[in-house]
Order: structure tokens, then sequence, then C-alpha cells
């Protein structure tokens, strides 16, 4: 069998370093992505790559395809946060968050679609979140792009499915990432949403402190990349399956019982 080709971004920390790694590891020819490149020291090869430049983009495909003919798989894991209230988030910091979580990850994707069409083969994985299944307070922003990208994949399955490209979402639970640290944070300037802003951003900050490390996340990546007719969703974690169908078929018992877990 020949060794297939996988190109992960944002593969110098976290999750994504950790996909990278996995995949590596067991023999797949792996591109990753970062904005320094020359700042980190991996096992694979790192490409320049700022998902909100279109130039960026398109340097880094062509760099691409001069080491490769061929993409087998295409692993969106680029992606930041937002933390606090809608009301005090202005319209311009959620706008650029939707740049890199959103619009980032469909420049990506349709930059190697002309080679995976072409080549009537392929994968395409990204890394969503349980944000994007449910709605939780002071993310709300962080939410919305990762529920647009479950809109948009899920219509992107249907339209290259003809091609044989395979589109598939993983959707984690908290892990303990760098995350909650790493993004961005809304000033506060509304006083009414200090106690929810407390209480949510502390039941985040402790959910991601106690939570599991992202091994599973990396497997789950490496099981779906090997597999020849993956599904659609891959919710993986706590309670990644439960919430939603919860929110879904009691949407009012879910309510409560979230804020209940915020002391509200």
């Amino acid at each position: 069998m020949n060794q297939q080709t996988v190109l992960v971004t944002g593969a110098t920390s976290g999750i994504g370093l950790m996909i990278a790694n996995k995949l590596h590891e067991n023999g797949f020819k792996v591109f990753g992505t970062g904005r320094h490149p020359d700042k980190h020291k991996v096992p694979f090869e790192l490409l320049p790559l700022d998902v909100n430049s279109d130039e960026s983009i398109k340097k880094c495909i062509e760099l691409l395809l001069a080491k490769t003919q061929v993409l087998d798989v295409l692993i969106n894991n680029a992606g930041s946060s937002l933390g606090g209230p809608i009301e005090e988030t202005p319209v311009e910091q959620a706008r650029k968050l939707f740049e890199t979580n959103f619009w980032g990850v469909v420049k990506v994707t349709k930059a190697i679609l002309p080679l995976m069409r072409e080549q009537r083969s392929g994968k395409i994985i990204t890394t969503g979140s349980l944000s994007g299944l449910i709605g939780a307070p002071i993310i709300g922003y962080y939410s919305a792009s990762k529920h647009a990208l479950e809109g948009f994949f899920k219509s992107l399955r249907l339209e290259v499915k003809q091609f044989n490209i395979k589109v598939s979402v993983i959707e984690p639970a908290f892990y303990k990432t760098n995350i909650g640290t790493a993004g961005e944070r809304v000033a506060a300037t509304i006083p009414d949403y200090d106690l929810i802003r407390k209480r949510a951003t502390d039941f985040v900050g402790e959910s991601i402190a106690s939570a599991p490390t992202p091994e599973p996340v990396a497997e789950l990546i490496l099981k779906i990349v090997n597999t020849k007719e993956p599904k659609y969703s891959y919710p993986i974690g706590k309670n990644s399956k439960f919430l939603p169908t919860l929110q879904f078929l009691s949407p009012g018992m879910f309510e409560s019982g979230y804020l209940k877990k915020l002391k509200l």
C-alpha cells in the first residue's frame, strides 16, 4: 500500500500537534502547518500558513503541491476561541473569530478540493466542538462559529460524495488543552453580566483543568483516516452524545441543568 499523505493545519501545539505526531508515528507522510514554522521542532515537515490570509493559503497549497502530487487527507484543526457575553462582545472581535474558525477552514478546504476532485478521492476531517452542537453561555460566538462549520460540512459531504471525497467532523467535549488560556476574552463592560460571566468562566476553566489529556482525539482521527467509509459526526468525550440529545429532546431540562451547574 502506498504511503498516504496528510495535511494538518494548526499542527504546532495542542490537539493539532498530537494528531500530526500520531499519524507520523503510524507511517503517514505528514505535512503540518503553523504561522511561524521555524520556531517549532517536530518530526514531520511544517509549512507556513496563516488561515486568515488568502495569499498565505495560496502559497501554502502551492508549496504542498510542489512536494506531493497527491493529498489523501486534509485535517482542519487551526482555530481560536473567544469568551464573553454576546452583548459585551464587539462585532469586530466576533468577526475576527469567524475569520479564523469558519472562513479560514472554508478557504483551506476550497483550496484543496480541486486536487481531491481531480484524483477522485480524499478525506476531509475537521475539528469541530461539542459547542457546535449545543449552546452555552459566555462562549456564544465561539459556539456559533462551530455551529457554522457543522452546517457547511454537512452540505459539502453531500456535494462531494460523488467524487469519493469523505467528509467528517469530530466534536470533542472538554480536554486538557491551552484553548482556555490561548484564546481571547472580551473586556467586561456591563456589570449586569458579572455573575454569569464569572460562574461560566470558572466552570469552563475547572472543566478543562480536570479533563483528560486529548490522546483519545488523536486516536479517533487515526481511526477515521483508516476507515473506508467514515461517518459524518464523531462526538467524543464526557457527555458529548448526551448533552446534544438532551438539548434537542428536552431544551427546558437542558437549560435548567446547565444553569444549576453554574449555581444560577
